[in-house]
């Protein structure tokens, strides 16, 4: 990417004002002027994290101990959501990968706590507080990692049965959205690892394809997106 295009990304990001607004399924997101860019569907924000990245990606996962790996902790919404599926018995160990880490301020402006079980609820403090760039227990089956990095520049040693690709969109994010980043994403998956995503651009399936995935369209969130995508490393074939 043009180096005139990642500067003004940055200042975009290191200066930006953003704009709390109610999607369609009465949940909140926040909207980027500067960008003309949503941190979630306007067609539900609650909604698409929910169906795309837990019931498609995390449900879907055969790891008795599933390892996340979230590119775009954003507002902490699809990490909260994950610590319920924690509650069904199963221990996550969850990274996160955020660039632009938000205030926690700002954060409890968007009232996920209110959108879930009481239960769930009194962990959304608890996973914005939780200290940077290292693991954090968040319950007994929940571990946190957030990691305040780039991750077009960050050398990942470690595997991951689901990854959460929940980067900005393509024209808005092209570095995030390249070849070398979806080989990166393959190497870093176990065999039978998942990858979800909003995004089902036929250049980004073809990426996939070539990375090694195999890929499948999926039906997107109700009212939302027609379709998202999940790609599935079912062998080490690179």
């Amino acid at each position: 990417m043009p180096d005139a295009f990642i500067y003004q990304f940055l200042f975009i990001f290191v200066t930006m004002q953003v704009d709390i607004q109610i999607t369609d399924d009465g949940s909140q997101t926040l909207f980027v002027p500067e960008l003309d860019e949503h941190y979630h569907s306007v067609k539900g924000a609650f909604t698409e994290s929910l169906h795309i990245f837990v019931r498609s990606g995390l449900q879907q996962s055969k790891a008795v101990e599933p390892r996340i790996l979230e590119i775009g902790f954003g507002t902490g919404l699809n990490a909260l959501l994950s610590i319920e599926e924690a509650g069904n018995g199963r221990n996550i160990h969850y990274t996160s990968l955020e660039k632009y880490p938000l205030s926690i301020d700002l954060a409890n402006k968007m009232q996920y706590d209110s959108l879930v079980s009481e239960h769930i609820a009194k962990f959304f403090q608890d996973i914005h507080k939780a200290e940077w760039n290292k693991w954090v227990e968040i319950s007994p089956n929940f571990h946190l990692r957030k990691i305040e990095t780039d991750f077009t520049t960050l050398d990942i040693m470690e595997k991951y049965d689901v990854i959460y690709f929940d980067a900005f969109a393509p024209e808005k994010q092209p570095e995030m959205w390249s070849q070398d980043i979806f080989n990166r994403l393959y190497d870093c998956l176990d065999n039978y690892g998942i990858l979800v995503t909003y995004c089902a651009k036929g250049v980004v399936r073809r990426m996939l394809q070539a990375a090694g995935f195999i890929v499948e369209r999926l039906q997107g969130p109700p009212g939302g997106k027609r379709e998202i995508l999940r790609a599935t490393k079912r062998v080490n074939i690179r």
